[in-house]
Formats: C-alpha cells, structure tokens, sequence
C-alpha cells in the first residue's frame, strides 16, 4: 500500500509559479513510477507529467511541455512538480499518482492521492 499526499496547490497570476509536493508514506517510492495528471471541472482527468523510479525518464502532455518540471527525492519520499508560466487554462485540481511504469493513462496508476487545487487567475 501506498499513501499520497498532495501539496502546494493555491492561486497564482497568469505567469506565476507553484511548485506542487506529494508526499509518499508506505512501500520504497523508488520502486514506483510517479504521476501527475488534473482535472478541471466538467472535464476527464488528463495526464501532465510522469517520471521513472529512478527519475531517469520523465513524460509531459504537450500542453504543459516547457513549463512544468516534475521531479523527485526518494529519500525524502516525496515527488514534485513545479509549474511556471501559469495560465488560466491550468486551473484544476492536480493529482499525485504512483505505478509500476511511467505511463500517460490513468489505467497506469494504482495509487491517488486526494488532490491539491491550483487557480489561475488572468
């Protein structure tokens, strides 16, 4: 079993920055492959980025490409995501994911944390 807890979540300007934590508790995070994916309101939960155990490969939709950077400590358990250049089209509730590959669906993924909010104002 895995536990997730997001973090960071807020509202920033158009062009901002936030940087989203999730928190791991449980089995060795390093043997997992860890995502971020959102989703705003009235729509499916879409992909935003993932990243190996090792941290050696990651994946970004290419909506988010250039912009968000996702990373993680394994000693720290935690993984991160930070997001610059904000738009309004980013505001959704973000969501930390742990599986056993680095996939883009969320059929990949068989631990979710709660989710963290993030608002983009123009």
């Amino acid at each position: 079993q895995v536990l997730l807890v997001e973090s960071g979540g807020g509202s920033a300007r158009a062009g901002g920055s936030l940087r989203l934590s999730c928190a791991a508790s449980g089995r060795t995070i390093s043997n997992y492959a860890m995502g971020w994916f959102r989703q705003a309101p009235g729509k499916e939960r879409e992909f935003v980025a993932t990243i190996s155990g090792s941290g050696g490969t990651t994946r970004y939709a290419d909506s988010v490409k250039g912009r968000f950077t996702i990373s993680r400590d394994n000693a720290k358990k935690t993984v991160y995501l930070q997001m610059s250049s904000l738009k309004p089209e980013d505001t959704a509730v973000y969501y930390c994911a742990a599986g056993w590959v680095a996939g883009t669906t969320r059929e990949t993924y068989a631990y979710w944390g709660q989710g963290t909010q993030v608002t983009v104002s123009s």
